[in-house]
Formats: C-alpha cells, structure tokens, sequence
C-alpha cells in the first residue's frame, strides 16, 4: 500500500461571543483536519490541536511544505516507521507546538488506515484496551468580560455537577483575589464533591502534599510583594481548602530568569528538590542561581 494524497482542511469559525482564558481573547474557533488516501483506496483521517490561540492554517502549512513531501508514496502500514521520519527531519525546527501538531495529524490518519486494512480497531493494533470507561471531566469556565464573574462562573458549575461531572478543569489566571472569589463560589455550588476543586487549580506547581510557586519575568521586588500577598492569603484560607487530615508544605520563592530557555530546568531541578523535600518531610528546592530567598510559608 502507498500513500498517494494528502488534503489538508483547515476550519475557523468566528464566534459569536468571544471569551477569555488566561493567555487571552479567543475570537474563532479552528481546527485542522488531514486526509490520506492510498493506492488502494482507503483513507484515513486524522486532527491536529488547535491549542488556544493557534492559527489552523499553521499546522495546514507543516503538512503541506514540510510533512507532505517525506511520506508520500509510502506504506501508512507502517505508522512507527513514519512518525520517526517525520519527526527527525523536523527536529531542528519541531520537537514542540505546531509542528508536532502536524505529525501527531498524519499519524492518527496512518492508524485509522491501519484499522482499516486490517479490519481491527486500533486500539487492539496498538496492544488492546486497559479499559472501556474512562471518567471526563467538565472543562470550561472562560470568561466572557474578565474579572469579576465569580457567580456566572458558579451557574456554570452547578450545570455541570446536575450533568453529572464529577471533576472540573477552572480557567484561572486573572488575579489571585479574583481567582479565589471563582473558587470559593464554585465550591460553594460544587460542596458535594469539593475533592475536585483542590488547591492546585491555583497554584502552579504542585507535588504531592506540597507546593511549589515560582513566579518568573516580573522584578525581584514585585514578584516579592505579590509572593507576600499570597501567603496571606494561602494562611487565611488553607483551612477551608484542605481536609484537617491533610498535612500540606508551601514554600515559595522569587525566581529570576535569564531567558525562557532557562525555565524547563530550573523547574525540573525544583521538582527534583522538592519530592526530595517530601520524603525528608520538609521544603526544598534545588541550589540553583535562577532561584532564591526560598523559605517555608506554610505548615499545617
């Protein structure tokens, strides 16, 4: 079998209600679709993610420039093989965002062919299912004016928990007081199943029964200052977030960055530090330059 064609589809719809998250305004709707066919008159069809803000016509070009000319006229029998060619011939430019995208698009377009020729689900191509449920959760919770729609925000929660969605995926990131107001008035609504509303909604790093905050491109003084008013806060309302049975650790510091470059490090070497932290039963975080004046915050 080989590859003869490959379309790409790239959809946007503009929305009649644009709607906030924290990285910004969303104003359409994309999505980027691939379709294979093959000498033998099978076709296979796969997306790509439209994350946030992308563009589809940017996975669209990978495809059309980049991905379409490595595959064609290959057997998409052999989707391991194709995904590796694809994805090295694109390492210095790929490996992330967009381009990944584009692989992962064609790859799940090679499976459903596959699936196909064999006449199996992929599933069992791939090795069989571990299961036949898996619980879903309710994501939402954008916000169509910004700050202040803690009790909009709260309908919305009391939809989902009547649905029957036992967990939520919240869109923060507009203030911390205005953060905790969505919060609070969504556990208000959600008290029956509090446990999904956990205090790593909020915060950014989260490890075991601890917590890690790194805050990054802001001045030593205001990340300092805005460190401060969330220990405040953190000491004014741990009680209501976690069960008395809980033992929680929050540290937190002020971390400076030289480039963005140096944050995938920096946190995976705070990671390591601070499950090391755990198992010794106190904070801890990696003796890095980036990051100082770490102390504990919080015990309980």
């Amino acid at each position: 079998m080989k590859i003869t064609a490959i379309r790409v589809h790239a959809l946007r719809s503009p929305l009649e209600q644009p709607f906030a998250f924290s990285q910004g305004w969303v104003q359409s709707r994309g999505a980027t679709l691939v379709e294979v066919s093959t000498d033998q008159g099978i076709t296979g069809w796969g997306e790509a993610l439209c994350q946030g803000l992308q563009p589809p016509e940017i996975v669209a070009s990978a495809v059309r420039h980049a991905l379409a000319p490595l595959v064609l006229g290959a057997d998409p029998l052999e989707p391991e093989v194709l995904w590796h060619r694809m994805y090295h011939h694109t390492r210095d430019y790929g490996q992330k965002g967009a381009v990944i995208g584009a692989i992962s698009a064609l790859d799940i377009a090679f499976w459903d062919i596959a699936g196909k020729a064999r006449g199996e689900p992929v599933a069992r191509l791939l090795g069989g299912r571990f299961r036949t449920r898996v619980q879903a959760y309710a994501t939402g919770f954008y916000r169509l004016r910004g700050q202040g729609e803690a009790g909009r925000l709260a309908q919305e929660a009391e939809r989902h928990v009547a649905q029957g969605f036992g967990a939520f995926k919240v869109k923060l990131g507009f203030g911390i007081e205005d953060d905790l107001a969505v919060m609070r008035a969504i556990r208000e609504v959600a008290g029956a199943i509090r446990s999904v509303i956990r205090a790593d909604d909020l915060l950014f790093r989260w490890g075991g029964d601890e917590f890690l905050v790194l805050m990054f491109k802001l001045h030593e003084d205001e990340a300092t200052r805005r460190m401060q008013s969330l220990n405040q806060i953190l000491e004014e309302n741990c009680e209501q977030w976690i069960s008395a049975s809980v033992k929680i650790t929050v540290s937190s510091g002020v971390c400076g960055f030289e480039s963005l470059q140096d944050l995938g490090p920096a946190i995976e070497s705070a990671d390591h530090a601070m499950y090391g932290g755990r198992k010794q039963r106190r904070s801890g975080l990696a003796d890095r330059s980036e990051v100082n004046e770490l102390e504990p915050t919080l015990s309980k």
